[in-house]
């Protein structure tokens, strides 16, 4: 993965042929193009997680029409991020045999087991 710096505030990151956009709001000097760093982190979490969510119903031949995750960051003192929640909203007709496995296997997601056991980080110059 590359990352490159795309005018004024805008970082962006190259990575298998995809350009992932991010910039910074008007109020801190960017043109607000495109999402900023932290909230693709939080994107990933959720769109990982979903992706479990999504996997466990087809291979169940669940229907996901009215599938939705709703991921809520709840921020403390310093505005850190204190706990992520994630809620997935599953239509009346979802089988309900299935609700508890179904939050098993949002909790896979590899994004949020990373967080959980965080890697270290070396940062150099070449």
């Amino acid at each position: 993965m590359e990352i490159v710096f795309g005018g004024n505030k805008k970082v962006n990151a190259v990575y298998d042929n995809f350009v992932i956009k991010t910039d910074q709001p008007r109020y801190a000097g960017g043109d607000n193009s495109a999402p900023q760093p932290f909230d693709l982190f939080l994107a990933s979490i959720g769109t990982c997680s979903g992706i479990y969510v999504l996997s466990f119903c087809q291979e169940r031949n669940i229907d996901t029409d009215g599938i939705k995750l709703i991921l809520k960051a709840e921020r403390g003192r310093k505005k850190i991020i204190d706990k992520i929640k994630i809620e997935i909203c599953l239509p009346p007709e979802f089988p309900e045999q299935y609700k508890d496995a179904v939050v098993r296997a949002a909790e896979l997601c590899a994004v949020k087991r990373c967080i959980q056991n965080p890697p270290s980080f070396e940062i150099y110059v070449k």
